[in-house]
């Protein structure tokens, strides 16, 4: 494989995720949040097991294991995944792929507190701190102390990449060593196990007469955005590194920013940056 190659690939994978930000507040129009992520880790889940039977990869047995999926599952999956959609109905889609772009700083300090090979270095910590800094001037720092819903969704989201962190040192320790598709699968079949059981109690049965749109957009954030981007990421991951594929969180933003421009006419003001309200503008 050429680097150019690598290279187009590791591009592809935000705009694949730069989508999902888009399709998931379209389904929101029609659908709660709960069971949109029902929707979005049970297609993605049938979708990989589909994978799997083709590469003939055998199921996973084991109880061990299989805690490991559902914590897996609960944390990189239910808890973010229904923080961030919820998050999307009161705030922007540009402006909740801005905050997810913090998964980078925390996913560096909750490593360095349970992983060795994970500490802190000099560069690391001025590195988070500009994106904590970062962070506190989107929201506000008077949000904790705020009843705007603006700012709960603001912190939800973030929540929600916190929530992404913690799952990455859960998978090192955990699930460390299985097959890129069979860990997927396994995480989102545990996900589906949760997930449509506490829709279905707290948000009513699961219909599937739903419109056209928002199946289409539930077929792009399950089965491409979610599922296949799993696939991608895992490819992009062994051709350019872990290194390179850092980047792809802060190339997410620009592509939600400009689908939610261009189909929601969505723009990103001072009023959805409570710290920036405070600045001249010119």
């Amino acid at each position: 494989m050429t680097s150019r190659a690598a290279w187009l690939q590791l591009i592809f994978l935000p705009v694949l995720w730069g989508g999902s930000f888009l399709s998931i507040r379209i389904a929101l129009d029609e659908i709660p949040v709960l069971t949109s992520v029902a929707h979005r880790v049970g297609w993605a889940a049938l979708f990989l097991w589909a994978v799997a039977a083709a590469l003939r990869l055998p199921v996973p047995k084991g109880a061990g294991l299989w805690i490991g999926f559902f914590g897996m599952g609960l944390l990189n999956n239910i808890i973010t995944f229904g923080l961030m959609a919820w998050g999307q109905l009161y705030i922007p889609t540009g402006l909740t792929s801005i905050l997810n772009a913090s998964t980078a700083f925390f996913g560096v300090v909750v490593a360095s507190l349970f992983l060795a090979d994970e500490r802190l270095t000099a560069c690391r910590i001025i590195g988070v701190l500009v994106g904590l800094a970062g962070v506190v001037v989107v929201i506000g720092p008077d949000a904790l102390l705020g009843h705007s819903l603006t700012s709960l969704a603001q912190l939800a989201v973030v929540g929600g990449t916190l929530s992404y962190a913690f799952a990455r040192v859960w998978a090192r320790i955990r699930l460390a060593g299985l097959h890129p598709v069979i860990a997927a699968a396994g995480m989102l079949t545990a996900s589906s196990l949760i997930a449509v059981p506490a829709a279905w109690i707290i948000e009513g049965p699961i219909t599937l007469a739903l419109q056209t749109d928002t199946w289409l957009a539930i077929a792009y954030y399950a089965v491409t955005a979610t599922a296949g981007a799993y696939l991608l990421y895992y490819r992009v991951l062994a051709l350019a590194g872990s290194g390179n594929l850092m980047l792809v969180t802060l190339m997410i933003p620009p592509v939600a920013i400009t689908l939610g421009a261009l189909v929601r006419n969505e723009a990103l003001t001072a009023s959805d940056f409570p710290d920036l309200q405070q600045l001249p503008l010119a």
